[in-house]
């Protein structure tokens, strides 16, 4: 049995539905019921009453919904009394960060913090977007750094988790440069000749950007994929090399773009996202590390003072004991 099933239980417990329970757990609902199920087997009876709609309990479901409370709680107090005797992680703030910002946004982000906020001991876990969101969510990183667009928002609760802005990015097709300094692929293609096209595997966040700027395109796009990978650095070594054109961020490309190894595509195909990091709201049972508290009070004076304050839109999840428990 794993804890993450008690928390997937407690969540079901609380929003009585299956596919709001998969938004908020981050998972898909065929997952969520695989892994409701699994629990259910482990405890040898049925736990949900599948014959109701709203999503109920069964008497044994609301006898294992109490003990699951009081275990998660438990496990949370334990691992903090854990934590607490590693004294030198104390002075690391742990970052969750999608691989493309790990590669480009995070380390001068870093270098820019010296000047003002003071040099810091980090640790980074680079991880696609999905995982990095869950590293925040089961408690495993003192901060997220993510990219943000309005089409693919991040189900966090606003109760929970609070957020800073820290910059935009903006994605838009680039492809290598051939020796007269002109695009070797130029947007938008012809149906007969359609352009080689480098990819994001199915599933990665930018690809669903890349999606959704070439369907809000008011022009045909043609398009021969002929390579993916889940990186952004992955898909610009490949672009370097002439293999075809690919949607890269720009922070990615920038000294590229300076020395005209890479080139645009194209334009009007840009898209702006916003650079955000987020936290869990410090509590009396979960309070912040000192070093990421500090600089968590410097980026929010920082955005403040920029007008980049901006909030967690509040969701409709239901408030209570097992929010603090999850």
């Amino acid at each position: 049995m794993e804890t993450k099933w008690l928390e997937d239980f407690v969540s079901l417990a609380e929003t009585r539905s299956f596919s709001r329970s998969a938004q908020l757990r981050h998972v898909t609902q065929p997952a969520f019921s695989r892994r409701i199920q699994a629990l259910e087997a482990w405890a040898g009876t049925d736990l949900v009453d599948r014959s109701s709609y709203p999503t109920r309990l069964t008497p044994a479901g609301q006898t294992l919904y109490n003990q699951s409370l009081e275990m998660l709680q438990g496990l949370q107090s334990t691992r903090a009394m854990l934590r607490g005797h590693t004294s030198a992680g104390q002075d690391f703030i742990e970052f969750a960060v999608p691989h493309t910002l790990a590669f480009t946004f995070f380390p001068a982000w870093v270098s820019s913090l010296r000047d003002k906020f003071g040099p810091m001991k980090s640790r980074l876990i680079a991880l696609n977007v999905h995982d990095a969101v869950l590293r925040l969510t089961e408690g495993n990183c003192d901060l997220l750094i993510s990219y943000h667009h309005d089409s693919q928002p991040f189900q966090l609760n606003a109760d929970r988790y609070e957020m800073v802005l820290l910059g935009q990015e903006v994605l838009a097709p680039f492809c290598r440069a051939n020796a007269a300094g002109e695009p070797e692929f130029r947007l938008p293609g012809h149906a007969g000749q359609p352009l080689p096209y480098l990819g994001y595997a199915p599933g990665a966040y930018l690809g669903r950007m890349v999606e959704l700027i070439l369907k809000q395109s008011s022009i045909p796009i043609h398009l021969d994929r002929v390579y993916e990978t889940d990186m952004a650095e992955g898909l610009k070594a490949m672009a370097l090399e002439g293999h075809g054109m690919a949607f890269l961020p720009l922070s990615a490309v920038r000294k590229e773009l300076r020395s005209r190894k890479l080139v645009s595509a194209g334009t009007g195909l840009e898209m702006t996202m916003e650079v955000r990091v987020y936290r869990e709201r410090p509590n009396a049972r979960n309070a912040a590390k000192r070093h990421a508290q500090d600089l968590w009070v410097y980026l929010q004076a920082q955005a403040d003072s920029k007008g980049n304050a901006v909030g967690l839109r509040v969701l409709p999840t239901p408030a209570g004991k097992a929010q603090a428990a999850r």
